[in-house]
């Protein structure tokens, strides 16, 4: 079979489940909801509406921290499919005739990388819808600016795409690598909720450590989009960053290493 074909019958397979818009509709809510919930907060902040003392949080670096929400909080959901979309064939056994009907195994996982870039726009594509939608609104009732303006704006958008289309090749390499789907998703959520986040925020209280966790995937992310909720969260900020085109490269490398030592270690062993 032919990569073209493989690459059809990829994407047949991948959204022929209701697996895709099932976390879709999750993802939408929880970057909407957390970009209505921290832009209500942040608007507010920086108008001044506020009551008490509560500092007033600088107008001009809201709306790129409240639109990125949906990489920098949302990211572990394109992670998920990506992951899911390789395991839940190790978990359902459908890869033995996939693998009987494509020989080259590489020819395989070189289709369902090619058949999840319209996956990755899509979730992408959302992503920005659910946080820019309601941000911009909640930006405007205040009377701050809502940057749609900006040329930098819509550059950040369209790393923000870039970023979580990377997510999804991450995933579908630790679904590579790692053939158990319980303990993949377990070890995505440990990491990207816990880990990731506890090592970052550590950082901004350690001198030089930020120097190390750089180079995470998650802030390689942030790094890339070029803005972050920890831009706002964590005291002083998050310290060293990459350039975006670095952070790019470093995730990319991510997957790419994900997807090698998946293509090795895992791969080519047997299905059942």
């Amino acid at each position: 079979m032919s990569l073209i074909a493989a690459t059809r019958s990829e994407t047949t397979k991948q959204f022929s489940t209701s697996m895709w818009w099932v976390l879709a509709i999750v993802f939408v809510l929880y970057v909407g909801s957390s970009a209505g919930a921290l832009g209500f907060v942040f608007a507010a902040s920086a108008s001044g509406s506020l009551p008490g003392e509560a500092p007033q949080l600088p107008a001009s670096e809201i709306a790129p921290v409240l639109y990125s929400a949906a990489t920098s909080l949302g990211y572990v959901f394109p992670l998920l499919i990506g992951t899911l979309l390789v395991t839940g064939e190790f978990r359902h056994r459908t890869l033995t005739p996939t693998f009987l009907a494509v020989p080259r195994r590489g020819r395989v996982l070189w289709a369902k990388l090619i058949a999840s870039v319209p996956l990755g726009v899509l979730y992408g594509a959302l992503g920005v819808v659910a946080t820019v939608g309601p941000s911009a609104a909640l930006l405007a009732a205040y009377g701050l600016d809502t940057e749609l303006d900006s040329i930098d704006t819509w550059a950040m958008i369209g790393r923000m795409m870039i970023a979580t289309l990377l997510w999804v090749f991450v995933g579908i390499g630790v679904g590579s690598l790692v053939r158990n789907q319980v303990g993949a998703i377990v070890g995505v959520l440990v990491f990207t909720q816990f880990i990731e986040p506890i090592a970052r925020t550590a950082a901004a209280f350690v001198e030089g450590m930020t120097a190390v966790t750089q180079y995470l995937p998650g802030a390689a992310s942030d790094a890339l989009v070029g803005a972050s909720i920890l831009t706002m969260a964590a005291p002083g900020g998050t310290g060293e960053s990459l350039e975006w085109w670095a952070g790019g490269l470093v995730l990319l490398g991510y997957a790419a290493a994900l997807l090698a030592l998946g293509a090795l270690v895992s791969w080519r062993r047997d299905v059942s």
